[in-house]
């Protein structure tokens, strides 16, 4: 990080590397950690009180101005976008605040300071908020009639997309007196189980056979795609010593939050498991189910077929489960410093399109990035879009694997999508889930294409090849037998408790379903369910990833087939953030996600490099 005097500095007692990661580090060089001072200075500074007394006072004016008025002020359409406009910059100002509570907690879950500096504002955040559910229920309290006239309105027709999607709730909206009910539980009911799985994860060490110290946990699963199969089973062994230690912890995580999401799903009449998911989304279940049922009718042509393959290049029958992920023995593993993971996904981004190398490009000259892995850390990686008066932030914890490369490609997708769909405003410029990772994974497809492209050598380009198949299986492939576990969880969960026995049953059955033949599930590997986040934070959202990497290798192909204007129109897609339904973003391309043969279609990329790899068996 630099020193510069405006900089956001982040105490060094709770960010000092452990051994292992200390001289990681070191090998790959200077890493970045992000400047939080465009949101606020410090934790401290005087801006957040008044910040949060402004949020306050605004809420209050709001519920004076408007409170059971929206529909006689539907009679103007300028006078309604002005209540509209109020509320959004209630919004934005209220998810300022937010977003530095939770990227400050994230840079250290383990520090009981940063997590209380997050719970105050949390807390403080959700009774403001109390004051202003009014709004959304009032809006579909206004007939169709009368909000069709309203938006011949100029002013109020920029917000017609985001009108249409609030009014989608209506049939599972509740009075306003439960609605503020459920709002404020949500504090000590789901958000207080999340915040116990973030610390306890945080806080977790796992003693691995041959390393001097335990290891945090990026560092632990860092191990699995070592080349040394003495370190991933040492690896995969801690972990399920640890896990199984915790068990009974997650396992009533898990319980109490999927019991907590029935409760609301009843009360509000969502049917199905994941219908609120599909809502929230923007999506027609009928298009997700039709995306399931490709990618399950494909496992067997896809990950079975390569897991067979991947077997027999490690000279075994079948693979242990710590084997998934190993790197090819033909080529010693690339180890990629932080200098040179930046020029590769720089580069990659430039020779599509040099606008966005340089949107992205901002995010390393400016301090919008957190690289380092750290004890504490919040785990994986993530783009932060905050709000549209400030930009995102990507948080990572890079440890120079060609993986961390494609990650760090992808979360810069993320970012430059977001820092591209700032000027929708605070109310459009979010993207649903199953949009938001069309730019991270056409990132990702870029660096690899460019890796490939300089890569002659026939061992490395099987390699890179290979690679690459497996991060789009665990990306498709895995995400949706994750999708599946969720909803044998959830809805065995509707009959009563599950025991840590009954959740290890449903995560072997969908990984063997998923994963098939080749590999060997090892004692242990039951319990690795328990530290996927998105099970606690965002149930269902899995298949999000599989529903943007099939779009992204259908729109891949598209650009490779030099699809007239497709730069332009890619761009227009992305700038367009939350404001188009994806039938309306995908019209111009050509594409439909309503039909099968759209999902077959980015599944035959993954079937296509898998064909090459055995094409080079058989030559070789």
């Amino acid at each position: 990080m630099r020193s510069d005097a405006s900089a956001f500095d982040l105490p060094r007692t709770f960010n000092a590397p452990d051994g292992a990661a200390a001289k990681a580090a070191d090998a790959l060089g200077p890493m970045p950690e992000w400047n939080l001072a465009d949101l606020y200075p410090s934790p401290t500074a005087p801006e957040i009180a008044r910040d949060l007394g402004r949020a306050a006072d605004e809420a209050r004016r709001l519920k004076e101005s408007y409170y059971g008025k929206l529909a006689s002020l539907a009679a103007d359409g300028g006078v309604l976008a002005l209540a509209i406009e109020e509320f959004e910059h209630f919004v934005e100002l209220t998810g300022r605040l937010g977003s530095f509570a939770g990227l400050y907690y994230a840079g250290n879950q383990a520090d009981p300071e940063r997590a209380k500096f997050y719970g105050d504002i949390a807390e403080k955040l959700t009774a403001i908020a109390a004051d202003i559910i009014f709004f959304e229920l009032e809006l579909n309290q206004i007939d169709d009639a009368t909000m069709d006239k309203a938006l011949q309105n100029a002013r109020l027709a920029r917000y017609k997309p985001w009108i249409a999607n609030i009014r989608k709730e209506k049939p599972y909206q509740l009075e306003e007196k439960l609605e503020r009910l459920f709002h404020e539980k949500g504090q000590t009911s789901s958000g207080a189980w999340n915040r116990l799985f973030n610390e306890t994860i945080a806080a977790l060490r796992f003693p691995v056979a041959g390393e001097p110290e335990p290891l945090a946990l990026e560092m632990t699963l860092n191990l699995l795609s070592s080349p040394d199969e003495k370190k991933r089973q040492a690896g995969s062994e801690a972990l399920a010593k640890v896990f199984k230690d915790n068990v009974r912890l997650f396992t009533l995580i898990t319980n109490t939050l999927a019991k907590d999401k029935e409760i609301s799903d009843r009360w509000r009449g969502f049917k199905d498991v994941a219908d609120a998911r599909h809502l929230a989304n923007q999506v027609e279940p009928e298009v997700v189910d039709a995306l399931v049922a490709s990618v399950r009718a494909a496992y067997p042509r896809l990950s079975h077929r390569y897991y067979t393959m991947k077997a027999k290049w490690l000279g075994k029958e079948r693979l242990s489960h710590w084997d998934r992920n190993a790197p090819l023995p033909e080529r010693p593993e690339r180890a990629f410093a932080w200098e040179e993971a930046q020029r590769l996904v720089l580069g990659a981004y430039n020779d599509f399109a040099p606008q966005m190398a340089d949107v992205a490009r901002e995010f390393f000259d400016k301090q919008w990035i957190d690289a380092p892995a750290r004890p504490g850390k919040a785990p994986g990686a993530f783009a932060a879009a905050t709000v549209p008066s400030v930009h995102p932030y990507v948080l990572l914890n890079y440890l120079g694997k060609p993986r961390d490369v494609m990650t760090l490609a992808h979360e810069l997708g993320h970012g430059v999508h977001q820092m591209l769909a700032r000027p929708q405003g605070a109310l459009l410029a979010s993207t649903p889930l199953t949009l938001a990772e069309t730019a991270s994974v056409f990132g990702e497809m870029l660096t690899f294409k460019a890796l490939l492209k300089e890569t002659k050598d026939a061992r490395e380009r099987k390699a890179l090849i290979a690679g690459k198949v497996e991060d789009m299986l665990n990306t498709v492939v895995r995400q949706i037998a994750f999708y599946t576990f969720e909803r044998k969880l959830h809805e065995a969960r509707r009959q009563g408790e599950l025991t840590p026995d009954q959740l290890g049953a449903i995560w072997l059955e969908t990984q063997t379903e998923s994963l098939g033949p080749a590999i060997e599930f090892k004692p242990g590997y039951e319990v690795f369910w328990a530290y996927v986040p998105h099970f606690v934070h965002s149930p269902f959202y899995v298949y999000a990833y599989a529903f943007g990497d099939c779009l992204v290798n259908s729109l891949y192909g598209l650009y490779e087939e030099a699809h007239p204007g497709f730069v332009n129109k890619y761009f227009d897609m992305l700038k367009a953030g939350g404001s188009k339904h994806h039938s309306e973003l995908l019209a111009p391309f050509g594409l439909d996600a309503s039909k099968p043969e759209f999902w077959n279609k980015g599944l035959k990329v993954i079937e296509g490099m898998i064909d090459e790899l055995a094409a080079a068996d058989a030559a070789g």
